[in-house]
């Protein structure tokens, strides 16, 4: 079957027709390209295929970088030029706004770039310990582990330390036990931490971690974690070697992130984000919601005389408090525990970055109770924003500006900041 691509949709894949008219969803594809396509699952309102043979190629195609492209799960548009991956996420968060939260843009989406490789601070492997040693990621809509020798996305640091631990690992001397080793480099690329996630009840990890710390000299510290058994939900921090935490620097301001904390990925990108979200906004009092380590509020505290930070996770609320500037407050609880609190505040502005699953119908009623003049929403998902732009756009606000932040180039993923007004 031959079939013509229509467009890019949310999740790396192109759209085309069946001859029914039936959606087809096609990986690894381009806009306007003719291919030749085979049906590998079908349900009664669409269908995926696979592509074969390119007949009709599209001018922004370009060999991959990667040895692993098309098998590993981590990128989807190394195949396209980066020009084309930026007016193709443009197209679809454009498209996102429009159908889920009926607001049609006609202005500028504000695009925020940087080098598209070795741009990720921070990357998770999964691995198999022992004999048959290996370590990679995911393969393409799998859960089976492609082994990975390198990843071009991931800084020269991390890279550096994979291919120490291969060399550990085709010795025989990473455990069994271990099953991810999650990186994370510094501002520099020169110090880093590593978390290791081992199984339940594993013994010599402190040896095997002590180890690796001996091989590599990047490494500065090295956080333990178990695996949850069933029925918990997260993973258990059982031990720390060294200094498990790194010192990031983002223009005149240092963060303190320790193991377990969240960070923004993008190594060349974080200053650029915290500048755009913090704006030229300044008044009395700002709202900083799901603050992680305090990289927006201390930028807010530039220009406010308070900023309420507030984060729930115990490792990124430790970090808050030890990074929070003199007029931040930061404050252990949840965005809807929260907002009640602050309806006597009169906040000016409130910034808010929160996980995937967006704001949600009772945080987004209680921040719109708030009145306040300015939001600004910093997402990762361009469905969930769209909803919650939705909400807000029925309680009186407007949007007033659009950016698209490529915080994660070579992927569908999409990071955008959105400033409503009231």
């Amino acid at each position: 079957m031959n079939l013509t691509i229509e467009k890019m949709v949310y999740g790396g894949e192109g759209l085309a027709r069946m001859p029914d008219g039936k959606a087809v969803f096609v990986p690894f594809v381009l806009p306007s390209e003719e291919v030749t396509a085979t049906v590998v699952h079908e349900r009664s309102s669409f269908a995926r295929a696979v592509a074969g043979e390119v007949l009709k190629r599209s001018a922004h195609r370009v060999t991959p970088k990667c040895q692993y492209f098309a098998n590993c799960g981590g990128c989807h548009y190394q195949h396209t030029s980066y020009e084309s991956q930026l007016e193709i996420k443009r197209g679809i968060l454009r498209e996102t706004l429009e159908r889920n939260a009926k607001l049609e843009w006609k202005g500028q989406i504000k695009t925020h770039s940087a080098d598209p490789w070795n741009y990720r601070n921070r990357a998770r492997m999964k691995v198999q310990g022992g004999a048959d040693f290996a370590m990679g990621y995911h393969r393409m809509a799998s859960n089976d582990l492609l082994p990975v020798k390198n990843c071009p996305i991931s800084s020269p640091a991390i890279n550096r330390t994979i291919e120490r631990l291969w060399e550990m690992g085709d010795a025989g001397k990473i455990p069994g036990a271990v099953k991810e080793i999650e990186f994370f480099a510094d501002h520099t690329d020169e110090r880093m931490v590593l978390e290791i996630y081992h199984a339940p009840g594993a013994q010599g990890m402190r040896d095997f971690a002590a180890e690796v710390q001996a091989r590599v000299s990047a490494v500065r510290g090295i956080a333990l974690f178990e695996m949850p058994t069933r029925g918990s939900r997260l993973p258990q921090l059982t031990e720390t070697l060294g200094n498990p935490i790194v010192t990031y620097q983002v223009g005149d301001k240092s963060f303190r992130v320790s193991a377990g904390s969240f960070f923004q990925t993008n190594r060349h990108l974080v200053r650029e984000l915290a500048q755009t979200v913090a704006g030229d906004f300044h008044g009395r009092i700002a709202l900083d919601l799901y603050a992680g380590v305090g990289l927006f509020a201390n930028h807010l505290a530039k220009r406010f005389e308070q900023v309420f930070a507030v984060e729930t996770s115990p490792a990124s609320a430790a970090d808050l408090k030890a990074n929070a500037l003199k007029n931040v407050i930061p404050v252990r609880t949840t965005t809807e525990q929260f907002l009640p609190r602050a309806l006597n505040m009169n906040p000016e502005v409130v910034v808010l970055d929160p996980p995937r699953a967006g704001l949600g119908a009772r945080a987004s009623q209680l921040l719109s109770a708030l009145r306040v003049k300015q939001i600004v929403y910093v997402a990762c998902d361009p469905a969930t924003l769209a909803r919650d732009v939705r909400f807000f756009l029925d309680f009186g606000y407007k949007v007033e500006e659009v950016h698209l932040m490529d915080l994660f180039p070579q992927t569908f993923h999409l990071e955008c900041v959105i400033r409503l007004v009231r």
